[in-house]
């Protein structure tokens, strides 16, 4: 818990230094103090030694002369049109130049400053600080700068260190289908949607009944759930928002039938294909979504397609390998040890469990098929995203898919073994109590260093969302505060006793903005939760979408009128953690609670409470004319989406889950196995399967669609 007790100054202003919040106000307006445990575990996990007062001290002034013991920055970050001044570390006296290497190879000059900055001596040696001005019209991009320096008295020749420069835009510009005007979409959980010829899991193939369902109903988007990697081996991770790595994409989502090669396997190979798919589709019957199963069927039919394509690798499969470079590497190796070795990778050989040892080399070489067989999967789900884009704009949508990043990864995952020196250890991602979780959260997740990021260039920040955004229509970012601050929970301590890190937001926003302008992409950002003001005044100057759910829209002890949301937002009434919207109605989420006992009152006092705020909903409803007297839920449910349509917000979003009645949630924050999450699959009112071929046959699918396209004419 938060403690009484003061922290003695020098570790609170070690913790200032690095970031580390020492006091945090609550979702409740109290304001708490953080432990001096918390504090000293978080600076551990940050490479900080406070074991004991003197090592404080010690690292107090280390921190001091952190940046004079640098040459130049690891990584500065402008904007397009601004001119920061760079401080360059040499010996007191030494020329020194500064030059910009563009990323298209142009060389300019940076200017030297008329700035006296004292000298100061630094390990022994006399250390002086010029200062440089960038020109104001560097062009977007990711570049270089070079400081050369000579002797006293001579030219400078000498390259004496070097910097990423990364040029990024002042604000994003919307795409011109965001830009114009309002806009709806679905908002799916790909796995649910799921057709009668599905494998027990809905694929890539089955995505396109969304995608023509609501193209031909106006829609302009179809945001799912995040589509990253998991484990390639039982038992898989059922949560998308707990991937291997976020780069890349999980092979479960390929339809066999239509990877590169599958028409041409022989008769016999055929023939297997064919009884695995059978195996499959009789995994529909079953109540939950059965990972493991389906990924085994889908793995083996995938090994005969791969078995029979790859003696002769098609050129676009090399130039995928080229374009990826070491990550695919890195991953697709991963994959291969974990075949072989199992999971964890934390009780894989010590020598295996460093990308970069011999003997994880010689592993590519005795392993080279199946290293090069998880590329292939990736290659296969790189090209089935491509069409799926391709189709979705050719039926007239104006943005197409929109992926969903996740906050972090498994920290046992692929990233976690490739990336371990840019993710804290020791810690874990979460977020302190809050109104629908009042335990707090533990994400599991390993959290970036700040400090590292920008040893390395943003680097693998970078690669991950020049990914995710490949053949993108945009990018929802879960969790977006976590690019200014997240909450770091020490291990073995309570979701109530982390802190606040502060991160480089201008880098994290700037990079991001940077991508998806490259991609011609939409940006919205999750800012749900505890959120300081200034941070949504911030998503709003870079045009970052911010995400309003209605059930969370309230104003003056009443629903927040439509007219008073936001507009630069994406709007809806479900989120994936609370039930679908009929489910909501019956208090679902309240009875979800008192079976796990997560309820920090009676159950009568929560479902009173609730019940009085959704007959406000109806009331406000009611005043309106969106519903009539005593609605039924599906009344009731078309009329919150009514309400929505109101609103000014630039993207509108409808749950697939509410189109069919569903009323089971998807996911319970701060469980794991006490719910089913992310198993659950698409079911109507009576619980009975739907799928998703025969949503122009359901009515309250067209009712719901009906809203939207009735508001755009």
């Amino acid at each position: 818990m938060p403690s009484d007790v003061a922290l003695p100054p020098p570790l609170a202003d070690l913790a200032a230094h690095h970031g580390v919040a020492t006091d945090f106000w609550d979702w409740q307006g109290n304001h708490l103090q953080v432990s001096a445990e918390t504090i000293r575990a978080v600076l551990t996990a940050m490479g900080v030694p406070v074991e004991s007062d003197a090592d404080v001290e010690t690292a107090l002034a280390d921190a001091d002369l952190a940046g004079w013991r640098r040459t130049v920055p690891p990584t500065v970050v402008a904007r397009v049109g601004w001119t920061p001044w760079v401080p360059v570390h040499v010996r007191h006296g030494a020329p020194v130049r500064l030059t910009i290497e563009l990323e298209d190879g142009t060389v300019r000059p940076a200017t030297q400053v008329d700035w006296w900055v004292d000298p100061r001596e630094i390990d022994g040696a006399l250390i002086g600080e010029a200062t440089f001005e960038l020109p104001g019209d560097l062009p977007l991009g990711w570049h270089r700068l070079v400081v050369v320096t000579g002797e006293s008295g001579a030219e400078p020749t000498t390259v004496a260190a070097t910097a990423t420069l990364i040029v990024t835009p002042q604000r994003l510009t919307l795409p011109a289908a965001v830009d114009r005007e309002q806009v709806w979409g679905l908002q799916a959980q790909v796995y649910q949607a799921q057709t009668r010829n599905s494998w027990g899991f809905g694929d890539l193939g089955d995505l396109t009944h969304l995608v023509d369902f609501a193209a031909a109903r106006g829609g302009e988007f179809v945001l799912v759930n995040p589509l990253h990697a998991a484990e390639p081996i039982a038992p898989m991770e059922p949560s998308p928002y707990l991937p291997t790595t976020r780069r890349f994409v999980n092979p479960i989502y390929l339809r066999v039938a239509d990877v590169p090669g599958h028409a041409d396997v022989p008769p016999a190979a055929a023939r297997l294909i064919d009884d695995l798919a059978a195996q499959g589709r009789a995994l529909l019957t079953q109540d939950f979504i059965d990972r493991d199963t389906v990924w085994a069927l889908k793995s083996e039919a995938l090994r005969i397609v791969f078995e029979h394509v790859i003696e002769t690798p098609p050129v676009a499969f090399t130039d995928y390998l080229a374009r990826e470079g070491d990550g695919l590497t890195h991953f697709a190796t991963w994959c291969a040890l974990a075949v072989e070795h199992g999971l964890p990778w934390s009780q894989w050989p010590a020598e295996l469990q460093d990308p970069t040892s011999a003997a994880v080399a010689q592993f590519q070489v005795d392993h080279a098929d199946e290293v090069q067989f998880h590329a292939w999967l990736q290659w296969c789900t790189d090209l089935q995203l491509h069409d799926l884009q391709r189709r979705a704009l050719e039926a007239g949508m104006g943005l197409g898919i929109v992926h969903d990043l996740a906050v972090g990864v498994h920290p046992q995952g692929a990233d976690a073994w490739a990336l371990a020196d840019v993710l804290a250890a020791g810690v874990e991602v979460g977020a302190p109590p809050d109104q629908f979780n009042q335990l707090g959260q533990k994400w599991a997740q390993p959290p970036w260093r700040p400090d590292r990021l920008a040893e390395v260039g943003y680097a693998p920040y970078r690669d991950m969302l020049r990914t995710v955004l490949t053949d993108s229509g945009g990018i929802r970012v879960d969790h977006i505060i976590g690019l200014f601050r997240l909450w770091w929970v020490p291990s073995g301590l309570n979701a109530t006793e982390g802190t606040y890190v502060r991160y480089d937001h201008e880098a994290f926003m700037g990079i991001l903005l940077l991508e998806a302008h490259r991609a011609g992409a939409v940006v919205v950002g999750e800012d749900l939760g505890t959120v300081e003001p200034w941070m949504r005044d911030v998503l709003t100057e870079r045009g970052v979408l911010g995400t309003s759910i209605t059930w969370f829209e309230w104003a003056d002890g009443a629903p927040l009128p439509p007219e008073r949301y936001r507009e630069l937002c994406l709007s809806s009434v479900y989120t994936h953690d609370l039930p679908p919207t009929a489910g909501y109605l019956e208090l679902e989420h309240v009875a979800i609670r008192e079976r796990l006992g997560l309820l920090t009152r009676s159950v009568e006092e929560e479902r009173a409470a609730e019940r009085a705020s959704l007959d406000k909903v109806e009331q406000a409803l009611r005043e309106r004319g969106l519903v009539g007297e005593s609605p039924s839920v599906d009344e009731m449910v078309v009329g919150l989406h009514r309400w929505l349509a109101q609103t000014s917000s630039r993207l509108l979003g409808v749950a697939l889950p509410d189109l069919v009645g569903d009323r089971r949630a998807v996911n319970q924050p701060g469980t794991s196995n006490e719910y089913p999450n992310w198993r659950v699959p698409l079911t109507n009112a009576a619980r009975e399967r739907v799928w998703v071929e025969d949503l122009p046959t359901i009515g309250l699918a067209e009712d719901l669609a009906g809203v939207f396209a009735a508001r755009r004419e």
